[in-house]
Parts: C-alpha cells; sequence; structure tokens
C-alpha cells in the first residue's frame, strides 16, 4: 500500500471514530489531544499511527470500521505499516 493510501485510510478511521460517541473520548484521552486539534494533527503521520494503533486495539473496533468502510480486516494493519514510522517492530 502506498503512503497516500495509508494516509486516506487512517483519516477514514478517524472519520468513523469521531461519530462513534462511545470511543471518541476514549480516543482524545489516550492521545492527549483535543477536538480542537483533530484539523492540525491529520497531516502528521505519527497522529495517523496513533488513530490506527487505537482502532486496532480491539478486534470489534476493526471489524466495525472495516464494515462501514467495506474494507478487508487487515487493511488497518496493512495502512499503519505504509505510514513513516509504523513498521512493526520485531522483537526476536
Amino acid at each position: 500500500m502506498k503512503q497516500e493510501q495509508a494516509e486516506i485510510i487512517a483519516i477514514q478511521a478517524l472519520g468513523w471514530l469521531v461519530g462513534e460517541e462511545d470511543l471518541m473520548g476514549v480516543f482524545l484521552a489516550s492521545t492527549g489531544t483535543d477536538v480542537n486539534n483533530l484539523k492540525q494533527s491529520v497531516g502528521d503521520p505519527a497522529f495517523l499511527i496513533a488513530v490506527l494503533d487505537f482502532l486496532m486495539q480491539d478486534d470489534s473496533h476493526v471489524v466495525r470500521f472495516c464494515d462501514a468502510q467495506s474494507l478487508p480486516y487487515e487493511t488497518p494493519m496493512q495502512a499503519r505499516q505504509s505510514l513513516p514510522g509504523g513498521a512493526m517492530i520485531n522483537w526476536t
């Protein structure tokens, strides 16, 4: 996946989170940002990775997001890996 497509998917995930009242507050608290800073943060790859990481913390969130966007369930992980600094760390 190209970086541009990964950014689009992360922004879609953020848009989905905004519509999920039960998750949005938790997301804001976990990232230390607020609603006013979201627009400024969208251009930051580290923030987009944080969006995808939050989404992927729970499989049910991935399923809900991917179903809403008609995406395969592996798409958020592929997007994360395609963003700068998003490669998975090999601990071995």
